[in-house]
């Protein structure tokens, strides 16, 4: 192997711009990076040579080739597969490679997360934009990655011809997550595994990277900001509309006005304002929507709040909603919201189903597939493909095959029909796929009845308890809604490197 270079030469120098600051690559440091958000996304580019893909020890990898008629440029010259002027590495022997490998968890740093885009860049970073837009599965990953890979349903990833030497980048991605941090060496030709899992955990607030921006709806029956405190995200930055945290709460029914974090109670907005436009909502990433429970409320909103709720999502919006929130798509019966294209068959009526209710995982997709699997990883169940559910009702009876997709259904067989319990399906409706939405008839362990009228966190409960099972499955469709839009029964891919 040709011996490493003096990387603090200007020349050889790799700088990689995150929050305001420069890390250059001579700080010799092993660590995590913040990543700030918003401004223009920068695309994703190869500067020469064509993607070759294949399957790592713990994800799906794809490496790109460097040219091998043109000089190479920053880390490119560090690849062992380089052949040009300028490279300063060999191909390791045997057909070896030089890898780095590790586990990527939820924020709390608990629960390993599946299909997350793991890179190496070769460009400074891009801040990436806010609010909602259409994104295709290659688009938002900036620095022209040379190394990328995918975690599998335990989290783990291994990224082949990494750069060797000092200071290697490495950027961590799931849809607008994104946390950074820098290898203070590669050894050639042998896999490097990340150790500490604090490295390679999601950013639970805004100076370890970027988070994307959420709207949530509160509900009287439902608490979904629980949920996403959690999994780690930091009680600071939940706000109110008019905070600078990167979750905002809105008032919803038989919830509490107020929210109390960062020292201070603040006033939260009516929901009503956050549906009032379809703009108004366009400035969030995703938008969740908590149980309110009741169905008289959630059937009594104006044709103007239909209209934005379903622009938001036909633009590129992410939405979850929970139990009655269904009422935004439901049509088949005229009522409330006709003109909405048929998504699923509704149920005859509301009817409630037992503790205990055993689903199952639709495995007909490769994403269910994944879903059964990580739920046992997680300890959700011990079963694969089953999990127990509780506190959940039966208001869909079926999807519409080649519209939505089932992801948990089981029999009631109180009525002896299927009840599913998890759907999804893209927007705009039979046309190429932009937004997403995801309903659920599970709600989360705590934040409602009594406790929805006390003020965020105090109505979640005790910081740091563990998950129930179901949800641990709600967590694993909120990093799903998160990921970048495709057909929900394709294949995950890598995103594929442009030369």
């Amino acid at each position: 192997m040709r011996p490493a270079p003096a990387l603090c030469k200007p020349s050889l120098l790799v700088a990689l711009v995150t929050a305001g600051a420069m890390m250059s690559a001579c700080a010799g440091v092993k660590s995590a990076a913040p990543v700030g958000g918003g401004g223009a996304s920068g695309g994703v580019g190869g500067g020469g040579g064509k993607p070759s893909s294949g399957t790592g020890a713990g994800g799906t990898g794809v490496t790109v080739q460097p040219p091998g008629n043109g000089s190479c440029t920053n880390l490119r010259c560090r690849q062992g597969s380089c052949t040009g002027p300028g490279c300063m590495a060999t191909a390791c022997p045997n057909g070896g490679t030089t890898s780095l490998s590790g586990t990527v968890s939820d924020p709390a740093g608990k629960r390993p997360l599946y299909n997350v885009v793991v890179y190496v860049p070769n460009e400074p970073l891009q801040p990436l934009p806010e609010g909602a837009a259409c994104e295709t599965c290659n688009g938002n990953f900036s620095g022209k990655p040379i190394a990328v890979a995918l975690t599998d349903t335990a989290g783990h990833f291994k990224l082949d011809d990494v750069p060797v030497g000092d200071n290697v980048p490495v950027v961590i991605q799931i849809g607008k997550w994104r946390r950074q941090l820098v290898m203070s060496n590669v050894p050639a030709c042998a896999d490097t595994s990340i150790t500490n899992l604090d490295l390679t955990r999601l950013p639970r607030n805004q100076s370890e990277g970027n988070i994307p921006k959420f709207a949530i709806a509160t509900g009287g029956s439902d608490a979904l900001e629980c949920l996403l405190r959690d999994i780690g995200v930091d009680e600071a930055e939940f706000t109110s509309d008019t905070g600078n945290g990167r979750v905002h709460l809105f008032q919803g029914y038989r919830a509490s006005p107020t929210i109390a974090t960062n020292g201070t109670s603040a006033s939260l907005k009516p929901v009503d304002q956050l549906w009032s436009s379809t703009a108004s909502m366009m400035r969030y990433d995703i938008v969740l929507m908590a149980c309110e429970g009741d169905s008289g409320q959630s059937e009594g909103r104006t044709a103007a709040q239909y209209q934005a709720v379903r622009g938001y999502g036909d633009m590129g919006g992410r939405i979850f909603g929970s139990h009655y929130h269904t009422n935004w798509v439901r049509s088949e019966d005229g009522e409330p919201n006709a003109g909405y294209p048929m998504v699923v068959k509704f149920a005859s009526g509301e009817g409630p189903l037992p503790d205990g209710f055993l689903s199952t995982v639709d495995t007909s997709f490769p994403k269910g597939m994944a879903f059964r699997d990580w739920l046992v990883n997680v300890g959700a169940t011990p079963t694969p493909g089953q999990l127990a559910l509780v506190g959940t009702k039966h208001l869909v009876d079926a999807t519409v095959p080649g519209v939505s997709q089932q992801w948990l259904y089981g029999m009631d067989t109180s009525k002896k029909t299927p009840a599913v319990q998890y759907f999804s399906f893209t927007a705009p409706v039979g046309q190429k796929e932009c937004g997403r939405m995801i309903f659920s008839d599970v709600h989360v362990a705590q934040g409602g009845g009594d406790s929805a009228a006390v003020p965020f966190p105090t109505r979640c409960g005790a910081a740091g308890a563990d998950l129930s099972p179901q949800e641990k499955a709600l967590e694993f469709m909120l990093f799903d809604i998160s990921s970048c839009v495709q057909k929900d029964d394709a294949p995950v891919q890598p995103p594929t490197i442009i030369p």
